[in-house]
Order: structure tokens, then sequence, then C-alpha cells
């Protein structure tokens, strides 16, 4: 064999070796993780960072430990939401150890790596999925009961890397009242199904308006897009969360909206939603 044969023959070797070793880290970590849970939506804005933290936050006041992977490389939001901003993970000789946020959740985001709030990631999606798997694989998650990931919006790279790596127990659909909505998000149903990830159901947030002088109720966004949706798709409804100013207050100051206000029909939204998952997860025990 020529010399260059050789070399050739060495880096293909040494190629190899390391997708070996990268896939023997990814499985030991996720063997540690009994359940996934993605929070999607094809549209951006409409308040998945916001279910992901409050679900998250709803899990962990029932005693279930909980990781939070951040998974919007470019507008990370869940350590503002979560009161961690500012904090940034520890690196052992084992790997990177996430930070520890409110009731012992596990968090990891792009946005603990980042130097200023000004500073953008500019990436393309080889190294954004790059990213990704280190999240997973090189993160010292340890034993979970339930990892949630906040996907960015859309059906991409980060979506679809997400979903055949974790391959999540379910999805949850967070979407907004709008027709534009409706018709944006019921590709992320189909996308769901495409990758055989079961859907827990629809989230409609910033549903109406309660004006806090007269009481009237004003749907700012249309009216029931969300509850259309689940039944034209034909998924389970969760439920609506309003407009209210408390919502916002709690996430710019860092303190989890269910931990605030725990008795708001909000929490007990999210609360329920424990219940169905609890409800989901003994259905396929007994099968």
């Amino acid at each position: 064999m020529s010399q260059p044969e050789e070399r050739v023959r060495g880096v293909v070797e040494e190629a190899r070796k390391k997708i070996e070793e990268e896939e023997a880290k990814l499985k030991e970590a996720l063997s540690k993780i009994k359940h996934k849970v993605m929070v999607v939506s094809g549209k951006g804005g409409v308040g998945k960072s916001f279910v992901t933290a409050n679900l998250a936050m709803a899990f962990a006041l029932k005693g279930y430990a909980i990781g939070v992977l951040d998974a919007d490389i470019h507008g990370p939001s869940i350590p503002k939401m979560l009161g961690l901003k500012g904090e940034a993970p520890t690196v052992g000789p084992t790997g990177v150890f996430p930070v520890i946020g409110p009731l012992n959740i596990k968090v990891m985001s792009m946005d603990f790596l980042l130097p200023s709030d000004e500073v953008p990631i500019i990436w393309r999606g080889p190294l954004k999925m790059g990213a990704l798997r280190q999240f997973i694989a090189d993160v010292m998650w340890g034993d979970l009961d339930i990892l949630f990931v906040d996907l960015p919006p859309g059906t991409g790279d980060e979506p679809l890397s997400i979903a055949q790596l974790l391959q999540p127990d379910f999805a949850v659909i967070v979407t907004i009242p709008s027709e534009v909505s409706k018709l944006v998000v019921k590709k992320v149903v189909t996308f769901s199904r495409t990758l055989n990830v079961p859907i827990l159901g629809v989230i409609e947030n910033m549903s109406y308006f309660i004006c806090p002088n007269c009481g009237s109720r004003y749907y700012l966004f249309g009216s029931g897009g969300g509850k259309k949706l689940a039944e034209e798709m034909g998924v389970p409804f969760l439920g609506v969360v309003p407009i209210d100013p408390s919502i916002n207050e709690a996430c710019d100051k860092g303190v989890p909206y269910v931990v605030k206000y725990p008795d708001s029909e909000v929490s007990k939204l999210f609360f329920e939603i424990v219940n169905r998952f609890e409800e989901e997860i003994k259905k396929r025990t007994q099968k």
C-alpha cells in the first residue's frame, strides 16, 4: 500500500472511531432520561419558551426530576424566564454540567455561552447541529424523569435533528388564535406525525384579553383558532392561555408564572397537562 493510501486509511479510521465514541456518549446520555418532550410551533413569537419553562416547573413542583434543553440557538429565552440570566455551566473532566435552576431543574442553553446580549449566533446548519448534539451527549444531564426541549420555529434543521436524535415521547404544540398561525402550525402537526412523535396536544396562547376596568373579554387575534386546528388535525386540545400583563411581568423578572401565581387559571392548565401526561404514560405501560 502506498504512503498516500495509508494516510487516507488512517484518516478514515480515526473519523470512524470518533463517530463511534460520539454515538456511545449519546446513547449513554439518553439511557438516563426516561421521557423526552419537545415544545414546538411553526410560528415564532407564539410563546413556546413560556410554555416550556412553566411546564418544566409544573412537573418539578410535582416531584419530577426535570431538565430543559433550550434548542433555540439564535433566540434563546429559557435562562431569562427561569431567572438564570448570567449563569454559566461548569466544565469538569467528565463533561459539561448544566446550570441548576429553581427546584433543581437542569438547564442548558446557548445563552449561557454568549459574552453579551448583543452577540448573535451567525451559524449555518452543520454548526448548529453539532452544538445541539453536544448539548445532549456532552452535557452531564444525569438521571432525569423528563427532558423538555424548547425548539425554534419551523420544521427545519433544529426540530428535525432533535426529533431524530432524541426520538421524543411527546410533542406539545403551541399556537395563537389567528388564521395565519393556524395555517403554519398545521405543518408542525404533520411534521410530528411524519417523525412518529405522538402529540400530547395543542395549547392556544394569547387567546384573549380581559379589560381590567370593565371585565370585558377581547379576542385580539381572533377566536378559537387553536381549538379549530386541533379538531381539524385530529389532536387533543389542551387549553388556552390569555394575554395577561402578569405573565409578561413574571417572564421579564425571571420568576416562573406557575410558582408566582400557582392558583391562577393558567397555572391550573399546566398542572392539568401534567395529569394528562401521567395518564398517557400509564396507558403505554398497560399495553
